[in-house]
């Protein structure tokens, strides 16, 4: 089947996501910020990347480290201010690299004026910005569960009404059926536009339309309450609003985060044509190859959950939307602990780029993705900040899972693994800062690090530079179809991609142990190109070859 999609430059980009707080300190508080990710312009356009994506950058109180916007038109202290911000926008755009910011719309902090105005009366006009209800007796509105925090609803005194936030408390749900509220996004939207941002990854976008009367939800311990507010009655409306009325009329393009997400319901949302809404969806299910519906129910590895869940996405896409393609960000653990190993880090980190990025579909590379970090474990569970990991606790400790048990689950799959102070060098601070770092730093920073990797010309770090090279030089690595071979094999992950007569043969092992491979029908080892492998000694016997521990191959047929 042939693509019926156009090209398009968004479609071409590698992107680089920097959570901003870990990135690099400029100045020595132990925080990253922008003056610090200004020095670090030149090695990321290095890395064969076209575009940053920033996680909030916000004037923000931090009970979900940016994700609770107290000002959606400056930049946080703790980063800088606009002036810098602007100086990052020239200097990243002079180095050819577009900026996406993250906009977070289904929730302000509490903090933001707009709330506090909400709370001065029940007349005021910021009141109805914000799903304010009266109690049932004694009772919350209804018997919604906050993904972050126990209930949904937080009572006011002064008011005797219940605000609602399906995250954390500080995280107040605005009311996307105001009008005024709308107008309010509208404008946000275009300020940073007109500013010169390139677009939006869409926080939750897929929450931000609640069922008319916020009826109760099935009874489950989390996220009670979520078939009313997710794909919402209205959501499409409102998107469509946004695209209109701002979107259209600048040379940019959006990404939503969209939990449950499937292809047939991304499809109502990112085909292209007339309806279409957002460019891309970030979507988890592939994430889940090691977990049930989030990473703290643990689940063994499943190569064949894990290729399902892309060749679903690959398939099913193909020639109507385009795929967002990652194995890392700012909300998982990190991968090669996950689907990789640490036996074999650097060989399995690379098998794992391969594995995701010739597939179709835009890459997404999260910061020190590139350098094979991994997960750090901490000994007390009074170290961590993250609000999930708190209301983690409560609940587990509901289920009688004691201290120690929760304490190993959680070094496995808390988020905070992946947002550990970015490691540059083997000196003090990890070259992260000359400060106290705000969180812990990987003790493996000794090792594992960008200045130690740049010297090594085998190293992880060069393989993602020429990985994102060989993907920019062939077309068919960005445009070509997809199709699997060996769907049960419980070790292997083949794939090939079809584009203008050409053809490209994708091997990935997921095991340390050796496989016979054998070349699928049609294909002649000799007579294809080898453009990528993680090994140096490589060589065929009878179409095939038996695996080294995590190889990967790319070979190219003309």
């Amino acid at each position: 089947m042939e693509s019926k999609v156009g090209r398009n430059w968004y479609k071409e980009l590698a992107v680089y996501q920097i959570w901003p707080r870990s990135f690099c300190d400029g100045n020595g508080d132990g925080i990253g910020d922008l003056e610090g990710v200004l020095s670090k312009l030149d090695y990321i356009k290095s890395l064969n990347v076209d575009a940053i994506w920033f996680s909030p950058l916000y004037c923000s109180p931090n009970a979900d480290y940016g994700y609770d916007i107290s000002d959606y038109r400056n930049i946080s202290p703790d980063y800088g201010d606009i002036k810098i911000f602007k100086k990052v926008l020239d200097e990243a755009h002079k180095r050819g690299l577009k900026v996406i910011m993250d906009l977070v719309l289904n929730h302000t902090s509490d903090e933001h004026d707009w709330f506090k105005k909400s709370m001065e009366s029940k007349e005021s006009p910021y009141h109805d910005y914000y799903f304010w209800r009266k109690g049932k007796g004694k009772n919350p509105p209804n018997n919604w569960k906050s993904c972050f925090e126990g209930g949904a609803w937080e009572y006011n005194e002064k008011l005797d009404e219940y605000y609602l936030h399906v995250f954390a408390k500080k995280q107040p749900d605005l009311n996307m059926d105001n009008p005024k509220v709308r107008q309010e996004v509208k404008g946000i939207m275009k300020y940073w536009l007109d500013m010169g941002v390139d677009g939006f990854r869409e926080d939750v976008i897929t929450y931000i339309s609640k069922r008319e009367g916020l009826p109760n939800g099935f009874p489950l311990p989390v996220g009670c309450g979520m078939e009313h507010y997710t794909n919402g009655p209205h959501l499409h409306e409102y998107l469509s609003e946004f695209k209109h009325d701002v979107l259209d009329n600048y040379d940019c393009f959006t990404v939503g985060e969209a939990p449950r997400m499937t292809p047939e319901k991304a499809l109502k949302f990112i085909e292209e044509g007339p309806n279409q809404d957002l460019n891309l969806m970030f979507h988890f299910q592939h994430m889940e190859a090691d977990s049930f519906m989030t990473d703290w129910i643990h689940m063994p590895f499943s190569l064949k959950k894990l290729k399902k869940a892309f060749t679903a996405w690959q398939k099913k896409l193909y020639g109507r939307a385009w795929n967002s393609l990652y194995i890392e960000n700012h909300d998982h653990p990190r991968i090669i602990d996950r689907f990789g190993s640490l036996k074999y880090r650097v060989a399995s980190g690379k098998m794992l780029a391969v594995m995701y990025i010739c597939q179709s579909g835009t890459p997404f590379i999260y910061q020190g993705q590139e350098i094979g970090m991994t997960n750090i474990k901490i000994n007390d569970l009074n170290k961590y900040k993250d609000v999930i990991t708190f209301n983690n606790y409560k609940i587990f400790k509901k289920l009688g899972v004691s201290d120690k048990k929760f304490l190993e689950i959680t070094n496995r799959a808390t988020r905070e693994n992946a947002r550990t102070p970015m490691q540059w060098s083997d000196k003090p601070g990890a070259g992260f800062t000359t400060g106290e770092p705000w969180f812990y730093i990987n003790p493996n920073y000794k090792q594992i690090n960008v200045e130690a990797a740049e010297k090594d010309p085998d190293s992880l770090l060069n393989f993602y530079r020429r990985l994102l090279k060989i993907r920019k030089e062939n077309p068919i690595i960005i445009y070509g179809n997809y199709d699997e071979h060996y769907k049960n094999s419980t070790s292997l992950y083949v794939y090939e991609r079809n584009y203008e007569g050409k053809r490209l043969l994708v091997v990935c092992s997921f095991t340390e142990k050796p496989v016979n491979f054998k070349a699928p029908q049609g294909f002649y080892l000799g007579e294809g190109k080898l453009l990528l492998s993680n090994y140096k000694d490589v060589g065929i016997t009878n179409n095939g070859f038996v695996t080294k521990p995590y190889e990967t191959r790319v070979y190219l047929f003309e």
